[in-house]
């Protein structure tokens, strides 16, 4: 949030094993095939006996041990927490909202270089809800919606297989500016390839992200092709590989969250349109409020165990509040009268396509239930529609006001 000064990243470490293979080359006396690193290869041409399978990191009970313990040491390290943000209720509401109905479509934040937009994202870790997923499944399927379900999950359903079923929290997946291509959209796993002779697919940050938050730092700075990956990911809901003859398609809808500063550049038009919501961040103003920032910042830098038990009331009060909103959002409704108001402020403004009328109706509906209500008030929609349409106006580079208050300029002409 603003004022988060110093905040330290997270350094994710992965420990990746490889087998050496030591090139040597001999001929079977009696089965005439050659051995390259210890494979066999016939000597006749024919057709291939690749087989094809995806490669899933922990699929035996004893690797998904190993995976909830280094997942539990994850999770204890100290997170800033989300109630001890000081101000930038805009972006915390955004952030809320997504969780609450993923549907929205997601949030780009945009601000001031050290105003607390990374701190406040990752910090929202402690808040999510948990979710049914498939066990062992690398694109944690959901095991009733076939829609979110990979290769695997989806045949063994066909075949009327029995699916082990687990809960875990909404996984939160960080999109690192220098990742390659192949780490984002999954690879062929090569040294599976040599060793059984097998097509394995290795999932990449895309099925990780499935059913999940994919966060972007500095997303303004992202490479074009990354770009086109999530782009394509964003609006098919899928993620389709091709790579060393595998063709490949899983499932990848995701709570995509964007944080930059606009004074290092732009973000595509395409992109931008991507993202559900747009909050902007400013640099506190007030003396009084900066130094309460300061002062709560050097108390977490200096215990940070303590520092989150003194916020654990407030956490779990909040979280409480986001699982009733999830478990409610079914029942809130809106009127038709104000359905229509949202589409004339979209029309009169020229917004392009519907998505605006969409998440505006979705972003009230999601606030309404936060706020333990059934039905949309004029004031949710007031609250919401500037962060839903703010970024879908057409630039003017003669226009010297924000597009946020223009956005609230036609409402209030409109509604009133």
């Amino acid at each position: 949030m603003a004022g988060i000064l110093g905040a330290s990243s997270t350094a994710a470490i992965f420990a990746s094993h490889s087998s050496s293979i030591t090139p040597s080359f001999s001929l079977h006396p009696s089965r005439g095939r050659k051995f390259y690193g210890g494979v066999a290869v016939p000597l006749k041409k024919g057709r291939s006996h690749f087989h094809f399978s995806i490669s899933n990191v922990a699929t035996s009970p004893a690797q998904q041990e190993v995976q909830k313990l280094a997942s539990s040491k994850e999770n204890q390290r100290p997170v800033y927490p989300f109630a001890a943000i000081v101000g930038q209720d805009e972006m915390k509401l955004c952030l809320l909202l997504n969780v609450i109905d993923p549907k929205i479509g997601g949030v780009m934040i945009m601000g001031d270089r050290g105003t607390g937009k990374s701190t406040t994202v990752r910090s929202l870790v402690d808040l999510l809800p948990e979710i049914k997923v498939v066990f062992g499944d690398p694109f944690n399927s959901d095991p009733e919606d076939a829609e979110v379900q990979g290769p695997e999950v989806r045949g063994k359903v066909m075949k009327g297989e029995k699916l082990p079923v687990v809960a875990t929290k909404i996984n939160m997946v960080d999109l690192p500016l220098g990742a390659t291509e192949d780490r984002v959209c999954g690879t062929i796993d090569i040294e599976k390839a040599l060793t059984e002779g097998v097509k394995a697919f290795e999932p990449g940050l895309l099925a990780k992200a499935n059913r999940g938050i994919l966060y972007v730092d500095e997303v303004n700075l992202l490479d074009d092709h990354l770009v086109d990956v999530l782009l394509d990911s964003a609006a098919s809901g899928w993620n389709t590989v091709e790579r060393e003859g595998i063709s490949i398609s899983h499932p990848a809808r995701f709570i995509l969250i964007g944080s930059g500063n606009p004074e290092e550049g732009e973000l595509r038009p395409q992109l931008l349109d991507r993202f559900g919501m747009h909050a902007q961040v400013g640099t506190v103003k007030d003396a009084e409020l900066r130094v309460k920032i300061v002062e709560e910042r050097a108390r977490f830098d200096k215990n940070p165990q303590e520092f989150r038990k003194s916020y654990m009331a407030e956490q779990e009060k909040l979280q409480q509040q986001i699982d009733s909103a999830r478990s409610g959002l079914s029942s809130v409704t809106i009127d038709h009268d104000l359905r229509v108001k949202i589409s004339k402020v979209c029309a009169e403004l020229n917004v392009d396509g519907l998505r605006g009328d969409i998440v505006s109706n979705r972003a009230a509906r999601a606030l309404a239930a936060l706020k333990g209500r059934d039905k949309v008030t004029t004031e949710d929609i007031a609250t919401v529609i500037p962060n839903c349409l703010r970024h879908r106006l057409r630039k003017d580079p003669l226009e010297s006001i924000d597009s946020g208050l223009l956005v609230i300029e036609k409402f209030y002409e409109v509604f009133a």
